[in-house]
């Protein structure tokens, strides 16, 4: 029998209302974070956030529309085919254009062992839930 899992993302269990797709737990992926975030047009309270207290970097990968990463001061324009990464340290903000952004997040811990948050795990609560 084969490893391999294969999903359509509307097949995969999500939290607030379908904004946060658990891929990774779907997937069976144990070693690395990835979540699909489906963000709403313009939409402005996305945490800002940082990873320090996990050492993981993030790579965001916009699957549809398009969105402005901010990170200190720079402005970063992501839209399919655009690629950014993220280090442990930096603060981060990520604010969907006019048509909303569909983006693919990516985590994994430097130079050590990724572990996946409870609430990532199919069936967990949401955080604040």
């Amino acid at each position: 029998m084969s490893d391999v899992t294969v999903k359509r993302v509307d097949e995969m269990e999500s939290i607030y209302g379908g904004a946060i797709v658990r891929a990774r737990a779907a997937l069976g992926v144990r070693s690395f974070g990835m979540q699909v975030e489906n963000l709403p047009p313009n939409y402005a309270d996305y945490p800002e956030h940082d990873e320090t207290s996990t050492g993981q970097e993030e790579v965001y990968v916009p699957l549809r529309g398009s969105a402005r990463l901010l990170v200190g001061q720079k402005e970063y324009r992501l839209e399919p085919g655009v690629f950014a990464r993220v280090g442990p340290g930096e603060k981060r903000k990520i604010v969907p254009g006019p048509d909303g952004c569909q983006l693919l997040a990516l985590g994994a811990v430097v130079g050590g062992a990724y572990r996946a948050p409870e609430w990532s795990e199919l069936g967990a609560p949401a955080p604040g839930e």
